[in-house]
């Protein structure tokens, strides 16, 4: 039972792994943009910073960067996106590759 059980999740994550990698993606710049304009915009602390998110974004996780002045946001395993400042512009994200 367990071994279906395993399998039906293994088949849904793949048939629906486009969607999924979508949204993780979409979810981790949100949080790297903004995380880092409250990082290094607003002076507060990144775990402060969580409290910005959206509902349902509990798997997207950030690390910090002081040197660089960058924050990275990422939900393991799918997706990792990062913001950094830059004085006049601000934070931005990294451009993406496809």
């Amino acid at each position: 039972m367990l071994l279906a059980v395993i399998v039906l999740a293994g088949a849904a994550g793949w048939f629906y792994r486009e969607p999924i990698e979508g949204y993780a993606r979409t979810g981790a710049a949100f949080g790297a943009r903004t995380a880092c304009s409250c990082r290094y915009v607003a002076g507060r602390s990144l775990a402060d910073c969580k409290k910005d998110f959206e509902p349902g974004m509990e798997i997207v996780f950030l690390s910090d960067d002081q040197e660089s002045r960058r924050v990275t946001a990422y939900v393991p395993l799918i997706a990792s996106e990062t913001a950094q400042y830059r004085e006049g512009p601000g934070c931005q994200l990294e451009r993406w590759q496809e």
